[in-house]
């Protein structure tokens, strides 16, 4: 099983008061779909603010996921006007000239729809909320749209009582997540209007299952003078991998039951930077053809990692940077209110454990005996490696990351 639990806070204050899994991703989904033209700006934005982030935070862990934030900063473009909503739009990747804003939002409101609703044996639950200011008077316009094409609602709150706005905001979440994100909401440091919430749980079953039997301690090395003991899961079976000829990395893919695909990518000791660097969509698509089917020893960490980001000075350096001034302009969202973006915070955990489902055994054990009995390769994932995962019919990057320590 992969439990991943995330949620992504955007704080505005006042100023006054690709695929199949090993072809073409594109060959599973109708080209005339709305998500299909979002793919491309899509992870093209996924890998560069991960880039940023692991950038700001060299030799820690990182973990995030891109298509939520581009869907809720996208959803929050609906409030803005002017200069405001073109900068949030190109930001994401969107060339407004090619494609029009109302082709991105139906876009996303399609993508939003089969990610909730197409794969039912992934289990997955994401969405926004805004909670506005009682005091403010929302434009109906505004409430419409985000429900419309998001599936969103905006709750009124009383943000001077922030012991009762915080519980509500938390029970909220909880209630949305099945209690897997909780007590999100820290100390209140400066005074707020609006909060937008965006959340997301993913919890997927492996196709090829780990033994738990098989779970041993073993060394992981963090760098070349530090290492820790973790649980180290391990499985011998056919399994998809690479030896890549161009980065120096090796990665194997592992399927969940449905439309989940993850990559392990290990690269090669110091390597790390090279490896990042590289990631975009031609990348992975060359990955996707070149792996081979063959016997593997593979040694993967049981691991629970969690984090918190700041995106706000990566998503200025991105090209966002009027969202954070008094210059911003989200006329659209209440009246006679100035607002601002005064904080990004994204939060995330990931689980990894050995949950699967037992493949059924076919007749004719002739072949399998030929199999094992040729000699495997052994790929450990006992250094620093990248987990990256994708739902291969609408090819969204659902989470991306670096795993620097396991513990």
């Amino acid at each position: 099983m992969l439990l991943i639990r995330y949620t992504c806070l955007l704080w505005l204050y006042t100023s006054g008061f690709w695929g199949t899994r090993a072809e073409d991703p594109s060959l599973d989904v109708d080209v005339r779909s709305p998500h299909r033209g979002l793919a491309p700006a899509n992870v093209d934005f996924a890998f560069s603010l991960y880039k940023h982030l692991v950038a700001s935070a060299p030799g820690r862990n990182v973990f995030i996921s891109p298509v939520s934030i581009s869907m809720a900063l996208a959803m929050m473009s609906l409030g803005a006007s002017g200069f405001t909503r073109t900068q949030l739009l190109q930001g994401l990747g969107f060339n407004l000239t090619e494609t029009p804003e109302a082709e991105i939002h139906q876009g996303f409101q399609h993508l939003h729809r089969l990610l909730r609703e197409s794969d039912t044996s992934l289990e997955m639950t994401l969405g926004n909320a805004l909670f506005l200011d009682h005091r403010l008077e929302l434009l109906e316009s505004f409430s419409a749209d985000i429900k419309h094409y998001y599936g969103s609602e905006a709750l009124a709150t009383d943000f001077q009582d922030w012991v009762r706005a915080s519980r509500q905001m938390n029970e909220y979440v909880k209630n949305k997540t099945q209690g897997k994100v909780v007590d999100l909401f820290p100390e209140l440091d400066s005074p707020v209007s609006l909060i937008l919430v965006n959340y997301i749980f993913l919890k997927g079953t492996w196709v090829q299952p780990f033994d738990p039997e098989s779970t041993s301690e073993e060394d992981f090395h963090v760098s070349e003078t530090a290492t820790v003991k973790v649980p180290m899961m391990f499985q011998w079976d056919t399994i998809k991998y690479l030896n890549d000829s161009v980065l120096p990395c090796q990665l194997v893919q592992l399927d969940y039951t449905g439309n989940g695909t993850v990559f392990f990518i290990l690269p090669d000791e110091g390597e790390m930077d090279t490896v990042i660097s590289a990631l975009s969509r031609d990348t992975i698509q060359r990955w996707s053809d070149s792996l081979s089917l063959g016997q593997l020893h593979l040694y993967i960490p049981k691991v629970s990692i969690s984090g918190v980001y700041d995106l706000r000075g990566v998503l200025g350096d991105m090209g966002m940077t009027d969202l954070f001034t008094n210059q911003a302009n989200f006329s659209g969202i209440a009246h006679e209110a100035q607002l601002r973006v005064s904080k990004v915070v994204h939060k995330a955990v990931l689980h990894l454990d050995e949950t699967g489902v037992k493949a059924a055994i076919a007749p004719g054990g002739g072949l399998k005996l030929m199999t094992l009995m040729a000699k495997p390769h052994s790929i450990k994932f006992n250094r620093p490696f990248i987990i990256t995962i994708f739902d291969h019919f609408t090819w969204s990057s659902i989470f991306l990351g670096k795993v620097v320590s396991p513990t």
